[in-house]
């Protein structure tokens, strides 16, 4: 039986149900950090299974930065009107739109970046990679880890998130989903800055 004061702990931190939080304590041993690792990995499984399931619901989440040069308009889905007007889907809603604030993503996925836009980024790093004088296999490891880093950097689900960076805005909407028990999916952004 998990310690009350942990499951109580663990059930407000988290935001999972009581059962899924005690199961998660008993797998851990009472380790707290490491039962928060499990509700995560549970969560990231149930995006799998959700993955075909239609997310025809959901809300516009509009931000507005104070002082009024930086606006994000957010669409984001989920299954059911239900969990579309509960605070949880809002405050992630709210998250995200604070994180394509900050961070200016230009892409919701990697997958998303045009070809031709990664072969010009491409031209650019072999260019600075060629320059340094090293060897051809270093130089297309150099230009690998770019273009990595790259798509990581403009692509919103592959962001560090800017509140913990120990996790990615993937991540986040995963812990969303283990919690709410639907599917969610970023739809579309816009960002306006003057």
């Amino acid at each position: 039986m998990a310690n009350i004061d942990l499951l109580k702990q663990l059930r407000e931190e988290t935001g999972i149900s009581v059962s899924e939080c005690k199961k998660a304590l008993e797998e851990a041993a009472g380790d707290i950090k490491r039962a928060k690792e499990i509700l995560r990995e549970r969560g990231k499984e149930i995006m799998k299974g959700k993955a075909t399931r239609a997310v025809s619901k959901g809300l516009i989440e509009v931000y507005l930065h104070p002082g009024s040069k930086v606006g994000v308009l957010l669409e984001l889905s989920c299954e059911s009107d239900f969990v579309a007007k509960g605070e949880d889907f809002k405050k992630l809603a709210h998250e995200i739109c604070l994180q394509i604030a900050a961070t200016k993503p230009m892409f919701i996925r990697a997958e998303d970046i045009p070809q031709e836009t990664i072969d010009e980024e491409k031209k650019i790093y072999q260019k600075q990679a060629q320059a340094l004088g090293k060897p051809a296999n270093f130089t297309e490891q150099i230009v690998s880890g770019k273009l990595k880093k790259y798509k990581d950097e403009v692509s919103l689900l592959s962001q560090p998130w800017v509140k913990d960076v120990s996790k990615t805005i993937q991540d986040l909407i995963a812990d969303y989903v283990a919690r709410l028990g639907e599917r969610v999916e970023v739809k579309r952004f816009t960002r306006y800055e003057i």
